[in-house]
């Protein structure tokens, strides 16, 4: 069958699981791992949901980043997505608690410009909080 790959593996779809929590009248949602080009599309489907409700008048999401050990430019995408949908929504989105690895990757690409960054997920309550 000249021109047909017939893999030799099933499709097997991957779920992110991001564990939700509130805090001061704020989604807290823990993620953990990498956010790389294995990941990315896990992590959008999980994020989808949280974006939906993120809009004027509801919650704030705050994303817990003290479990990501590595974020690519795929994830750093999948974020600036998130926060452009969160923002035409007038919804609030924001990231808190990350490692030193993704913080500096977040500060070469001048990322914390484009969503509000958190030192920890209770110092962002505070400021996004009721």
């Amino acid at each position: 069958m000249r021109g047909i790959i017939h893999p030799d593996f099933a499709y097997e779809e991957k779920i992110m699981n991001l564990p939700l929590r509130e805090n001061a009248g704020v989604v807290v949602a823990a993620v953990s791992g990498r956010i790389d080009h294995a990941s990315a599309d896990a992590f959008n489907v999980a994020l989808a949901p949280l974006l939906k409700d993120c809009v004027g008048g509801n919650k704030p999401v705050v994303l817990d980043f003290s479990g990501v050990e590595y974020i690519s430019s795929v994830g750093l995408r999948s974020l600036m997505l998130a926060s452009r949908q969160a923002k035409s929504q007038k919804g609030i989105f924001a990231i808190a608690g990350m490692q030193p690895l993704v913080q500096e990757v977040f500060a070469i690409s001048r990322f914390s410009l484009i969503m509000p960054c958190y030192v920890s997920v209770d110092a962002a309550c505070k400021v996004l909080g009721s």
